[in-house]
């Protein structure tokens, strides 16, 4: 897979740990894509993100331009649970949301050995996940008005 020629500051820190400015543009960045570029009103701020590791890239401009967040097995589902995968329009199209991926894998293998991994994904980002390993165990449904599949990567 391509991976971006840019140079981007990636970091893994628990919600304790993140910087308040950096915290504020990472739920910017969640806001922006998945509440206005996605017209989809939902709560995004479920209550998880304080269990969660987050996962970004920060770039020259000391924005957030790609981040996910993972959850340990037992929290969204019985198996650890990868959401909120994100990257910004700006570098969409470079690379950047494999290597995103690709971190955050190798942080969950790093952190919590082999183990299955769900996410749901929406329905049109199948492809993307299934180059990762995760395949669709569920039937389309609908999650705050969008087509998704649960996938798993075992």
């Amino acid at each position: 897979m391509t991976m971006p020629k840019n140079s981007y500051s990636w970091h893994w820190k628990k919600l304790a740990d993140l910087e308040v400015v950096i915290l504020y543009r990472i739920m910017a960045l969640r806001s922006e894509v998945f509440v206005v570029e996605q017209d989809c009103v939902y709560q995004d701020l479920d209550g998880l993100d304080e269990a969660a590791y987050h996962c970004f890239a920060i770039d020259s401009n000391d924005q957030p331009v790609a981040y996910s967040r993972v959850l340990p097995a037992g929290l969204a589902y019985s198996e650890l649970a990868i959401g909120r995968v994100v990257t910004s329009a700006s570098v969409r199209g470079s690379g950047l949301g494999h290597e995103l991926l690709q971190r955050t894998l190798q942080h969950c293998e790093h952190t919590w050995g082999h183990q299955a991994i769900k996410l749901s994904a929406q329905e049109h980002l199948q492809g993307y996940y299934q180059r990762w390993g995760f395949n669709t165990i569920s039937e389309v449904y609908l999650e705050d008005g969008i087509p998704h599949v649960a996938m798993l990567r075992k």
